[in-house]
């Protein structure tokens, strides 16, 4: 079969030149289409379970939401394991899959799972799946220039404004917030007056939670024309929490304030974010979604980045805390660069050694266009563009160009003997 593919490539040079001229267009195509990172991704193809249960000690949340939910999700088709950790409060399961499995199929499966093994869990307890991205994911890190604004202000403009919008930006997972103070009321009850008012924590909670809310009614109709009649009940500030009304005493209403005090405050925290020892900070990670191009995600954060601090307070702006671009530009260029001289080296080698442009010529043209049709197969198996892949390809240059010159070796050996051959030469 070799033979007939050679003379049929000898009798059609310019048919062959074509299909060469095609691939190579091809591969440049390929080539500005894959994906770009500074590492490979090795993660393991994985889809995060995350349940919360505050308060709760690690025993309690092993036995009532971590065990339920492994028992629950094994069978699923091509899990390969899970594994699963129990802490304060917080319950993760990990559901480890096949390698050649498409993450948003598992993401589907785990998640039909999911209703089925929530009546398993305790009242009002929802697991919820993690963001479909890897672990190496987080490429891109800022903190907020803020030194006016206190910690609590900071942070609700970080997952109030800032987040949101960058979580807009194609190829982005999840914008996940850290540092800072997380508002919220609290009540800090008086458990003597809880007493004398006979009264619970639970009750508090309750009525808390039930006037903590909009109700509806029906459409009136007065003098054609129609209203719409509903209650407004959504605390506004401490004053609305203050006058909610929790018991009856002897026909005298029994309200919050009563019982206790309403104060502004931030959430428990189990740690700080710190920055370079220069003080608490606030800010955000980028996650990437899987299989991303990390160099375009970057880039389009960034631009967003533009956008939104143009609607920033006064004195506000972004402090980038960690760029992986830096690093994949960087990567790349250096591959790019060692490339082009290992190029330029070999061409020089292979002129001055063989002494023949026209055979100098088929092998250095081998070079681009094997190089270029290499990124076909890197999309074909959804490998980027990173340190070990174009190191590979770097290395291989010398594969090909061994290629050429023991072919055109070969083919001067072939010509000498057909010319040096007696019948040849009568001929």
């Amino acid at each position: 079969m070799i033979p007939a593919i050679i003379d049929f490539s000898l009798k059609n040079r310019l048919f062959v030149l074509l299909i060469a001229i095609g691939l190579f267009g091809w591969g440049v195509y390929a080539v500005q289409e894959n994906p770009i990172d500074a590492i490979p991704d090795l993660s393991e193809n994985q889809v995060i379970v995350f349940t919360e249960w505050m308060g709760r000690s690690p025993q309690v949340i092993e036995d009532q939401i971590t065990y339920p939910l492994v028992s629950n999700l094994q069978g699923i088709p091509q899990v390969k394991d899970i594994r699963a950790s129990s802490m304060f409060g917080m319950s993760f399961v990990y559901i480890i899959f096949d390698d050649e499995t498409d993450i948003y199929w598992a993401r589907t499966r785990v998640l039909e799972r999911l209703n089925y093994a929530q009546r398993l869990l305790p009242e009002g307890i929802t697991p919820t799946l993690g963001p479909d991205g890897t672990g190496v994911g987080h490429v891109f890190w800022y903190t907020l220039d803020a030194g006016k604004m206190d910690l609590g202000e900071q942070r609700a403009l970080q997952d109030w404004y800032i987040k949101l919008a960058l979580q807009t930006v194609p190829g982005v997972a999840e914008v996940a917030s850290f540092g800072g103070f997380e508002k919220q009321y609290q009540l800090v009850i008086d458990p003597l007056k809880l007493q004398f008012y006979n009264l619970s924590l639970m009750d508090v909670m309750n009525k808390v939670k039930a006037n903590n809310n909009d109700v509806g009614g029906r459409k009136f109709e007065m003098s054609d024309m129609a209203y719409i009649i509903r209650g407004l009940g959504y605390v506004k500030n401490k004053q609305d929490l203050e006058n909610i009304a929790i018991a009856n005493n002897k026909g005298i209403p029994v309200r919050v304030k009563d019982i206790g005090t309403v104060q502004m405050g931030g959430d428990l925290r189990l740690g700080i974010f710190d920055e370079n020892g220069e003080g608490e900070a606030v800010g955000g990670i980028v996650v990437m979604r899987y299989g991303e191009n990390a160099d375009k995600v970057i880039a389009a954060v960034k631009t967003k980045m533009e956008e939104v601090e143009r609607g920033l307070p006064e004195g506000v702006k972004f402090n980038i805390a960690y760029d992986r671009s830096s690093l994949i530009e960087a990567a790349i260029y250096t591959i790019k660069v060692k490339l082009l001289e290992e190029i330029i080296v070999v061409c020089i080698i292979v002129i001055i050694f063989l002494m023949h442009w026209r055979s100098a010529l088929s092998i250095i043209l081998q070079i681009p266009i094997t190089i270029a049709l290499s990124f076909l197969l890197l999309n074909a198996f959804g490998i980027s563009s990173n340190i070990m892949s174009l190191t590979g390809i770097a290395l291989a240059i010398g594969v090909i160009v061994d290629n050429g010159i023991i072919m055109s070796e070969n083919a001067y050996r072939r010509l000498s003997e057909w010319q040096n051959n007696p019948k040849h030469q009568k001929s």
